[in-house]
């Protein structure tokens, strides 16, 4: 099912880049198959909606905490490498050597309304 998704996806965006003849014949074809892939996709998601409202539970309660405590914890995840998994299945995430030292880099400031410059 995903190479599905994707491959409709690759359609549908790259209709716009096709050559195109003078009577317009290519426009209207390209025009016909980027809406025949909207409507598969959006089949795919009607199919799917149920499961993931059903799903959506499990998120809030059980994956956004961890996701949530990373991003409190992980600075930039360019700086680490790929999870490894030891032998007692415990899972580790190690800084990269090349990294700058931890707290190294400055925060953004803070502006009065909560701005920040980027």
């Amino acid at each position: 099912m995903r190479n599905v998704i994707i491959l409709t996806a690759m359609l549908a965006l790259s209709t716009p880049a096709a050559a195109q003849d003078e009577d317009g014949g290519v426009r209207d074809g390209l025009g016909l198959l980027g809406e025949g892939s909207r409507m598969i996709l959006d089949g795919l998601m009607d199919d799917m909606r149920p499961m993931l409202e059903e799903m959506r539970p499990f998120f809030e309660e059980e994956v956004m905490p961890v996701l949530e405590r990373l991003v409190e914890i992980v600075d930039d995840l360019a700086y680490y490498e790929l999870p490894e998994r030891l032998p007692n299945g415990d899972i580790i995430i190690r800084r990269s050597p090349d990294a700058p030292d931890w707290g190294e880099e400055p925060l953004p400031e803070v502006g009065p309304d909560g701005e920040v410059e980027l």
